[in-house]
């Protein structure tokens, strides 16, 4: 629940957010190409605890492709995040925040031997 809707006495059962309960993941989009996992972290954790970040890569050259996806410890901190931080501006950037319904963790790469 958000302030727009504390305001408009919207309950936490009837908030947009409820349909998300069960996740503690958000996608973060649009972010600048040379930030880093660390700095992913530290700019997310400011609404809560992180647990899991996955910043996405290309497979052959290892360049960031400008999105993440971060895990909370606290689901709650989820809609903090993406009630700031979506259509907010990082680096002249606009950043795009929302909820993951359903993350897939991504496969590890098998080692070659």
């Amino acid at each position: 629940i958000n302030q727009l809707e504390l305001d408009q006495g919207i309950g936490d059962e009837a908030s947009w957010h409820q349909k998300y309960k069960d996740s503690a993941y958000v996608f973060v989009g649009g972010l600048d190409y040379d930030l880093t996992e660390g700095d992913i972290i530290t700019i997310m954790s400011q609404y809560g605890e992180i647990v899991d970040c996955n910043l996405v890569r290309d497979k052959e050259k290892g360049k960031s492709k400008g999105f993440a996806f971060v895990a909370f410890e606290d689901q709650r901190s989820t809609v903090l995040a993406v009630d700031n931080m979506n259509g907010s501006k990082l680096f002249d950037r606009t950043i795009r925040c929302d909820h993951v319904l359903e993350y897939r963790k991504p496969r590890k790469k098998k080692k070659r031997g």
